[in-house]
């Protein structure tokens, strides 16, 4: 991998990691739904901008169903989600569930794209639902009542990212990777806004709350959708996938220096298992040891 896209790869992982943070900061003030509507919004008008400056258009006209689906399943619902469970659940644990996309990506492809799933594959996702169940068992970074309805919430959010991409490769291959992301981010505001205009706001914001949500809108989803896409150019969507791996350790440290969190050892041991059971399932991440131990086996007398 080519040195700068390694720099990327670790840039993007941090700036996911960041994003549960702000979550945890902006989601007492504003409330989850005016924090989303804000998110979405402005980062759709940042993708505008954008779009401007490259002088690309958005290809509206033919596409406005599709839109509004991805924008539902990529960005909206997932986001909401997020935000619910970030009123009870620590950013580290928020960032680890996050984990699961790949898992739940690859029961969706299977059941609905028939991708066929391999025994070690099958391996992988039970190890992974193991590790899972471990951090809902074990976990010391809940607050408060409901939080199993805050992990339920989490859970569905990788899940609709699962859906989200199985939709894309079905039914939007034929998009720019950068015009889904712009076109589903706009669907995504419109979707989500109603939510904002009947959901009031727990407290008056301060500077540093508007400067979290900004953070969150532009950084963290703009700007972080354009990297992602840029690294699935540059170094395939399979390396690129390695990012699941680093988000979860950027977000313990940022949870660690900024809010005080301290995950226990059940949740790194069940982070763990998450991440060996995403290494089952893709087995692209298992091919250069396989080729290794095919070459070190001597040839049949």
């Amino acid at each position: 991998m080519p040195l700068a896209s390694f720099a990327r790869l670790i840039l993007l992982a941090a700036i996911w990691g960041a994003s549960f943070l702000f979550l945890r900061i902006g989601v007492p003030v504003f409330g989850p739904g005016k924090l989303i509507v804000l998110r979405v919004g402005i980062a759709a008008i940042f993708l505008l901008g954008v779009a401007h400056f490259l002088k690309k258009r958005l290809p509206w006209r033919g596409n406005l169903r599709r839109f509004f689906i991805m924008g539902a399943l990529n960005s909206g619902l997932p986001f909401m989600l997020y935000a619910f469970a970030a009123q009870k659940l620590n950013a580290s644990l928020l960032s680890i569930v996050n984990a699961t996309a790949p898992i739940f990506g690859a029961l969706v492809a299977a059941i609905w794209l028939r991708t066929p799933l391999t025994r070690t594959a099958l391996t992988g996702l039970a190890i992974s639902f193991a590790g899972v169940t471990l951090i809902v068992g074990t976990s010391a970074g809940t607050h408060g009542d409901g939080w199993w309805l805050a992990i339920c919430a989490a859970l569905g959010a990788p899940l609709c990212y699962a859906f989200a991409t199985s939709y894309s490769r079905r039914h939007a291959m034929d998009i720019s990777a950068f015009d889904q992301s712009h076109g589903s981010m706009w669907a995504a505001t419109i979707a989500v806004l109603p939510l904002a205009l009947f959901s009031p706001l727990r407290q008056a914001p301060g500077l540093h709350d508007w400067l979290s949500v900004l953070a969150l809108a532009v950084v963290c989803t703009g700007w972080a959708f354009m990297i992602f896409f840029r690294l699935v150019d540059e170094i395939g969507p399979a390396r690129t996938l390695t990012v699941t791996f680093l988000i979860p350790v950027s977000a313990l440290v940022l949870g660690g220096l900024f809010l005080g969190e301290r995950p226990g050892p059940g949740e790194f041991a069940g982070m763990a298992l998450i991440f060996l059971g995403l290494v089952a399932v893709d087995g692209r991440l298992l091919a250069p040891l396989r080729r290794r131990a095919v070459a070190a086996t001597p040839p049949a007398r």
